[in-house]
């Protein structure tokens, strides 16, 4: 597919601005036809609107050093969650970051950042993001909506665009960012196109996204769906940086544990007390679960089958569970809590696989 193509184009589309469009075979049924063989996309003041458009996506992110797009074909797997800390954990280890929530019609990004009901500012330069701290700005829908829980009913040009007005009217700040986190939501839709489009116009590189971390969560259910994703990745040229399989098995601390007996009756006070009393040792260790069966290799077997990088595991931690609800940074907060070490491997993985000039500059001087 053409990477002008319209975001509801045809499978195969040659391109708006093709001598082929809207006569090509793949053209056949596609809403975009008749337009394209009437030369709309083509004419002189068409394609000076899209060099202009291209120019104002460029200026806009010329300051940025990375982007990363948080992608999984299946939602509720925490992709949100995994944008917010990892932006956090960026932001902690003294990284300029952005964190772009672009997720329309379920933007969940500004609680678990602690910036809910917020309100962005526009200026000369754009709009004013909101800080999480200072080195973390934060963009999404719920900051312009006067309600907090109004429904979002827009149809897909509307999204995206308003994910364009996001892209190029954003002002991040002087110095721009060192990485700016995009938060998708499930899917391979117009929105996915579209970002992959923008960004493709927007870097001079030719490369538009930096890379992509795809998340899913161990059982088939969720992997089916990501492999789309993953061939999505694939067709449209976004590097992926790695697969997460989040919210692998249950860990906890005994004495954090909840115990019921035969009739359903709490009786964690009795239980504790008696482990306190008999097994003390027993209070400190942690109690592991699996949550969701793994299906075959699991996510760690997909990641290799697309020959992609794996990243690692997240459990399913009560605390980061409770970072995201709090707004605040998880290995910051519990950094001895069972997910703070994996999250911050899976941190250091992006680093090592997207550093700033600085940390380049810093290995070379190690090195010499």
């Amino acid at each position: 597919m053409s990477s002008e193509a319209p975001s509801n184009a045809n499978e195969g589309c040659v391109g708006p601005t093709s001598q082929e469009a809207g006569k090509a075979a793949a053209c056949a049924g596609c809403p975009n036809q008749g337009a394209c063989s009437s030369g709309a996309f083509s004419s002189p003041a068409a394609l000076a609107a899209k060099e202009k458009e291209k120019a104002n996506l460029h200026n806009a992110l010329s300051e940025v050093s990375h982007v990363v797009l948080v992608l999984s074909g299946k939602g509720g797997v925490g992709k949100s969650t995994v944008s917010t800390q990892v932006a956090q954990s960026l932001s902690s280890r003294g990284y300029s970051v952005g964190l772009l929530d672009v997720d329309i019609c379920g933007p969940s990004i500004p609680r678990m950042a602690g910036v809910l009901g917020r309100e962005v500012h526009q200026s000369q330069s754009g709009w004013t993001p909101v800080y999480a701290n200072p080195n973390l700005a934060v963009m999404s829908i719920s900051f312009l909506l006067e309600e907090g829980d109004a429904a979002v009913v827009w149809r897909g040009p509307r999204k995206n665009g308003l994910i364009k007005q996001f892209l190029t009217e954003t002002d991040w700040g002087v110095g721009g960012l060192d990485y700016l986190i995009i938060d998708t939501p499930p899917g391979t839709s117009d929105e996915h196109i579209s970002i992959v489009q923008y960004l493709n116009d927007a870097r001079s590189s030719g490369q538009g996204a930096s890379g992509a971390i795809v998340v899913t969560t161990p059982e088939e259910v969720s992997m089916a769906d990501v492999r789309k994703e993953l061939n999505f990745c694939k067709k449209t040229s976004v590097p992926v940086l790695g697969v997460i399989e989040n919210m692998s098995g249950l860990q906890t601390k005994v004495s954090d544990m909840r115990f019921m007996n035969d009739q359903s009756d709490d009786c964690t006070n009795d239980v504790l007390s008696m482990l306190k009393e008999k097994c003390p040792e027993l209070l400190s260790m942690m109690a592991i679960t699996d949550v969701f069966p793994s299906a075959g290799t699991g996510p760690q077997g997909m990641a290799s089958k697309f020959g992609v990088p794996y990243l690692g595991k997240l459990p399913l931690d009560p605390n980061l569970l409770k970072s995201c609800e709090e707004g605040v940074s998880f290995v910051d907060q519990y950094p001895s809590s069972p997910g703070a070490t994996p999250l911050n491997n899976i941190v250091d993985k992006l680093i090592l696989a997207l550093p700033v000039e600085d940390d380049e500059e810093e290995a070379e001087a190690m090195e010499t």
